[in-house]
């Protein structure tokens, strides 16, 4: 590596050199909104084509190679809160200059004494991990100079190369401690190959002890070495033996954790920290001395430095197989095993003439016409086999065909197919999502096409990426290389601001130059601001002001602030009086496709110019991730739906979506599509009719959601058989309630046979007396289940086991391997959950979640034995005899009457039918009946209508088990009730 011959500049006219530590980013059509990344200059490259040695050096530079830092979101799908961690990694790559964007400082978290003051500057970073992209694991990182636990040669070696030392935690407290020698042997004793007395604290090697040990102790013993062990039994022969106490701490020169008090703010001191020089050893200031290491390789300089793991050698994973005795053999025995006959032919040219040839090549082209046939490898395979075979049998070449693409080899008992069967369009579609998703792990993209085996997705991955590689070669000679941005190295800061003012300083592309009028940063809502940038997919509006651009791009910080009333247009204001309690903090916006990208096309990836051979691959670009608001964690597009109008994003499984694959992107929650098919309630009133109203007597012309923002699981609702609307989280959880189609959660039923108890309740949260409550499972207290789920509750599925006595009679079921009755659970936080609760969205091994299973377990409504209207008139049956005061009539119907017929609907089936007084208009010989319901809906309503005198209907107004709720109960309109 050379230093530099001149000075490179950033476009701010700051001075970069080597180690130092930047902001790197492609333009912003091609990172797709994501934030800057964080890497240190390891070296300046001239340009790709520049010619090799002292000549190359004389060109200005235009590439530069970057060791890569990365985020801990980056990586896992835990929230980190401190948006300054980085973790490192041994990863670099070879960048084009133009990515540079700003200098920062990035520094070990154990050389800050002030870390809430570093972290307040701005472009301050610290790490104290380290993360490997190919074992995908986080090792922690300790100062060179505080490991002693070495032999004085390897100590100093190591210390005089390397910075930092990279091992697994569990190994940090052995490299900290003092240095360990033998007690026979006087040398150096690694953790691996020696133990230690468990009553000296003194070490050994294991093969200095005697007799030898062959293992360590198992977890939870000790080893004793022969003077203590003849010690202690001189102790307990002469009966004067006192218990050790076993709570001495082990002494340890580990370094000591830091305190929790402020220390003392010191700006020089601070200035000094993010310039102390650190030792690089071939560009890395770091190296992996951990478990896997042997300490003698560390003194070979060409040792490599990344992270390892266990090796898969030794007799865990290789047998010991016995040597063979030996015996004489006989060469002329035939061998047993096998013979001619088991030996399969794959070709046999070589024992053909010259003419078989010729002839060979004229049928071999008759045998199809399709030009791409010709040239597979596989049909080319077993056109040789076959006519190989047809020699060797002495039958005519021209009797060979295609046509059959079934065989049997030797070695099977069944046809195979000797290629692949085509691949349709949707199969190819699910490989390339496959891909996209998991990258080359073929195994895991298998499993999204479960008619395919594995080895069948194996070898079409090669005719793909060959397919796609030539595509790509075809493309280059049509069109030629694409081109690339010109590289420029700032000689002197007047340069970069000659550069920035002819347009060359927002080559990244973010920046507008001119928005609009009413521009509204997407995040802080502020509408006054310098600069105004892109902002990622996902906000409100597509601006972001400059401080919150800003954030989101050195930092991946953004805090976005809900929504306010004055910000919103008056035609799309909610009109309420009561306001919702405030929603938690809206999470970081996803990274999402743009619209018009195809779903199956590869994540965009850093642009790069070339590679190094010492530069290592990057790890596996991930799917769209997607962030439930049911249970906030991330899912792939598809498991995780959102809606194409609302932007609502939850677990297919937690709102009953059965959606093909190929229309994720088009997917709309079943609120907006109302607003379409107007299937349920036709005034848009989508309130929750299991929930308190926001005004009495009043119904509003509300937004999707009843006013409720999509932000929130309360959000997903269902529509009722009466045309209403019900929230997911309160049908689930309210008992009383079932669904026509439990796997869509579609149609509601069951409201009317809610009871009495659960309307006129107060709830303890809101203090209102509307909506029906649900009772907490670890004491008496009652709420709405969506108040619960607002003050955060404990909402989950629990799995009793069930008495063998009562397996008979009580519904169970199996998920993740229990098996019981699953019951509803919602706790309050005054709880310590102790037992096990499945989270709403906890998904099983066939990818049903918890909701799911319960619901399609217990919550379907029993279809196949009744119609829906019958269903519906059996509840409102003992509300009707409840609420109604039934006149005494004069006589019941007669045992001895057969077969008795309503004289209005003429039904031949009802509960009980009474006898009418005798009608001038019907012979006197015929008795006359009237049923249960007719009779009923007669003393409510007092009239009947007739259709043509065909199909008799009863007009039938449902009372209210509400009073407060006026006349807007689950039928909220009167409705035709078949008799």
């Amino acid at each position: 590596m050379s230093n530099p011959i001149y000075p490179v500049y950033l476009k701010n006219g700051d001075q970069v050199k080597l180690n130092d530590h930047v902001y790197c980013s492609p333009p912003w059509a091609v990172r797709d909104g994501t934030p800057y990344s964080v890497a240190r200059i390891m070296e300046f490259l001239p340009p790709e084509d520049a010619p090799k040695g002292p000549a190359g050096k004389l060109y200005f530079y235009s590439r530069v190679r970057l060791a890569w830092y990365y985020r801990p979101s980056d990586v896992s799908d835990r929230p980190v809160t401190d948006s300054r961690l980085l973790l490192a990694a041994i990863y670099s790559e070879v960048c084009d200059i133009n990515q540079l964007r700003a200098k920062c400082h990035v520094v070990h978290r154990d050389k800050i004494s002030d870390l809430s003051g570093w972290k307040k500057r701005p472009d301050r970073f610290y790490f104290n991990r380290l993360f490997d992209p190919y074992i995908k694991k986080e090792f922690e990182i300790i100062q060179a100079t505080d490991v002693r636990n070495l032999p004085e040669n390897i100590r100093e070696t190591l210390i005089s190369r390397y910075e930092y030392v990279v091992a697994e935690k569990e190994v940090v407290p052995d490299l900290t401690d003092v240095l360990r020698l033998c007690d026979t042997c006087q040398v150096w004793c690694p953790s691996l190959d020696s133990v230690q007395c468990d009553r000296c604290k003194r070490f050994f090697h294991m093969r200095c002890v005697q007799p030898p040990l062959a293992a360590k102790p198992s977890r939870g013993y000790g080893w004793t070495c022969a003077p203590c062990s003849k010690r202690h039994e001189e102790l307990v022969d002469s009966r004067d033996v006192r218990p050790l106490s076993s709570s001495i701490p082990k002494k340890t020169n580990a370094p000591a954790a830091r305190g929790r008090g402020r220390p003392r703010k010191d700006r020089t001191q601070a200035e000094k920290e993010e310039k102390l020089a650190i030792k690089h050893f071939r560009m890395w200031p770091f190296r992996y001395f951990g478990q896997y290491t042997i300490a003698e390789d560390t003194l070979d300089p060409e040792d490599l430095i990344f992270p390892r793991t266990a090796s898969r050698l030794g007799p865990k994973f290789q047998a010991t197989v016995a040597a063979e005795p030996e015996q004489d053999v006989d060469m002329d025995a035939q061998d047993e095993r096998g013979g001619e006959d088991t030996i399969e032919v794959l070709s046999a040219i070589h024992i053909l003439t010259e003419s078989e040839v010729a002839e060979m090549e004229t049928c071999k082209a008759s045998l199809t016409s399709d030009k791409k046939l010709r040239v597979s490898v596989d049909w080319l395979t077993e056109v040789i086999h076959r006519f190989s075979v047809a020699a060797l049998a002495a039958k005519p070449l021209a009797s060979v065909s295609m046509k059959n693409p079934m065989r049997i080899p030797k070695w099977k008992t069944r046809e195979v197919r000797y290629t692949d069967k085509e691949w349709g369009v949707e199969e190819e579609a699910a490989f390339e999502d496959g891909i996209a998703a998991h990258g080359p792990e073929l195994r895991a993209v298998r499993d999204e096409i479960p008619n395919r085996s594995i080895y069948e997705v194996v070898r079409f991955y090669g005719h793909w990426k060959c397919s796609k590689l030539g595509e790509e070669n075809l493309r280059i000679l049509e069109h030629g290389l694409p081109p690339k941005p010109p590289g420029k190295q700032w000689k002197n800061a007047a340069e970069a601001a000659v550069g920035q003012r002819v347009g060359l300083a927002d080559d990244e592309g973010s920046v507008i130059a001119h928005p609009s009028k009413t521009a509204t940063c997407g995040a802080c809502r502020t509408r006054d601001s310098r600069t105004w940038w892109k902002a990622p997919k996902g906000l409100s509006t597509s601006l972001l002001c400059d401080t919150c651009g800003t954030n989101w791009r050195k930092y991946a910080d953004l805090n976005v602030r809900p929504i306010r009333e004055d910000s919103v247009p008056v035609t799309k204001k909610v009109v309420a009086e009561k306001a919702a309690p405030a929603a938690a903090a809206v999470a970081v916006p996803e990274r999402e496709k743009r619209e018009g990208t195809p779903l199956t096309a590869p994540v965009a990836k850093r642009a790069r110019t070339s590679v190094s051979a010492h530069s290592t691959p990057p790890p596996v670009p991930s799917a769209t991730q997607l962030r439930c608001q049911c249970c906030a964690r991330l899912g792939p597009l598809g498991k995780v739906l959102k809606c194409k109008k609302c932007h609502f994003r939850v677990h297919a499984g937690a709102c009953g979506a059965i959606v093909p694959p190929e229309s994720v992107d088009d997917w709309i929650c079943d609120v907006c599509q109302n607003e379409e098919s107007q299937e349920a309630s036709l005034v848009l009133n989508t309130e929750c009719l299991l929930c308190p109203r926001e005004r009495k007597g009043v119904v509003h012309r509300l937004p999707p959601g009843g006013g409720v923002a999509p932000d929130s699981y309360l959000h997903a609702r269902k529509p009722t058989e009466g045309q209403g609307w019900t929230h997911v989280l309160c049908s689930v959880f309210v008992p009383d309630l079932t669904y026509t189609d439990a796997h869509r959660l579609r149609c509601v039923e069951g409201l009317s046979s809610i009871s009495r108890h659960r309307w006129t309740t107060k709830c303890s949260l809101c203090g209102d007396t509307q909506g029906a409550v649900i009772r907490c499972t670890d004491c008496s207290k009652e709420y709405h289940a969506s108040c619960a789920w607002r003050h955060g509750y404990k909402f989950g599925f629990e799995i009793q086991p069930v008495k063998s006595s009562r397996r008979e009679t009580t519904i169970t079921t199996t998920f993740k391997g229990d098996s019981g009755c699953m019951v509803p659970v919602v706790s309050c936080k005054d709880h310590d959950q102790k037992r096990e609760l499945y989270p709403i969205c906890e998904p099983n091994e066939d990818g049903y979640t918890a909701l799911q299973v319960y619901c399609q377990t217990y919550k379907q409504a029993p279809v196949d034995q009744a119609h829906g209207l019958l269903r519906k008139a059996r509840r409102l049956d003992p509300l009707l005899l409840n609420n109604i005061r039934l006149e005494t009539l004069p006589h019941h119907a007669s045992a001895n009457a057969e077969d008795p017929e309503c004289y209005k609907c003429h039904t031949h089936f009802s509960p009980a039918f009474y006898e009418q007084p005798k009608r001038p208009e019907l012979p006197d010989a015929d008795p006359t009946f009237i049923c249960h319901r007719c009779h009923s809906l007669e003393q409510t309503t007092g009239t009947l209508i007739e259709d043509n005198g065909q199909f008799p209907y009863a007009m039938s107004i449902a009372p209210d088990p509400q009073p407060s709720r006026g006349n807007t109960w689950d039928i909220p309109a009167p409705s035709m009730v078949r008799a």
